[in-house]
């Protein structure tokens, strides 16, 4: 049930549905005679939405979360690396006729094939005991994210042998503590000494990075899926509004509302 009350606030919160709630109140106060008030609210809900969906600012929204990590490309890093936990995503987990890399989201793509290639590289170092680690259920009765990224990487090459698969947790404090107790099942005392990367998008990593330290482990920051600044201004879409901006402040938004959430859990 909680789960349930944070995904539904979470939803409730977001840019586009809050300013367009503002501007259907504009409108109606507009209907029943409140004529500034009204307009006040259409106008307020319409240049919010446009400034929100405009890359100069959803960009400069987003990037304090990205930028507090760079990616892993130190070497020596990855070949001592124990494990690369991927953290899950969205999947369309419905169409089952489909191959499960094509089902992926686009999140979800980043970060599986970020997870594939610091594997590949530790194995290139004779780390051949590096193992991947894909974490993720639904809240809804559906196959888990976990799955999406096992079939994926197994399709991709990678030895069942080499993946470890949490398909049980539904949010990033959980999936750091199932990980935390699956160690421990493996015999594991000193969490604090597994070399791990962690590997989600650059906007959530200093969230899901609190949550993993916070059952006393240890992770390697591994980025990847960066979206703020990520459009050329040159080009005439990146001054014009769209859904793709709105997309990076609704990030920016989710990531301190949860942050808000995690430091009054904790």
């Amino acid at each position: 049930m909680y789960d349930l009350i944070k995904v539904m606030a979470a939803a409730w919160l977001m840019p586009l549905p809050f300013l367009l709630l503002l501007t259907g109140l504009g409108w109606v106060l507009l209907v029943l005679g409140w004529r500034r008030l009204g307009l006040a609210g259409v106008l307020a809900g319409l240049v919010g939405l446009a400034l929100v969906s405009w890359a100069p600012v959803a960009d400069r929204l987003l990037s304090p979360f990205e930028s507090q990590y760079a990616a892993l490309t130190d070497h020596a890093v990855v070949a001592d690396l124990d494990y690369v936990v991927v953290l899950g995503g969205g999947w369309d987990s419905l169409a089952q006729d489909r191959p499960a890399g094509i089902r992926l989201s686009e999140s979800s793509t980043a970060r599986l094939f970020e997870g594939l290639r610091l594997v590949e590289l530790a194995r290139v170092a004779d780390n051949l005991d590096a193992k991947l680690v894909v974490s993720g259920a639904s809240r809804l009765d559906e196959p888990p994210i976990a799955w999406g990224y096992r079939d994926a990487a197994v399709g991709l090459g990678l030895p069942l042998s080499r993946l470890v698969v949490l398909d049980k947790p539904t949010d990033t404090g959980a999936e750091a503590r199932a990980f935390a107790a699956w160690l421990r099942a493996q015999g594991v005392s000193d969490l604090a000494e597994v070399r791990l990367a962690l590997v989600t998008s650059a906007s959530h990593l200093p969230r899901a990075m609190r949550h993993f330290e916070q059952v006393g482990l240890r992770p390697v920051e591994a980025p990847t899926h960066f979206m703020a600044f990520a459009d050329n201004p040159a080009h005439l879409s990146y001054w014009v509004p769209s859904a793709s901006h709105l997309r990076k402040t609704e990030r920016a938004w989710y990531e301190f509302l949860a942050g808000l959430v995690v430091e009054a859990e904790h």
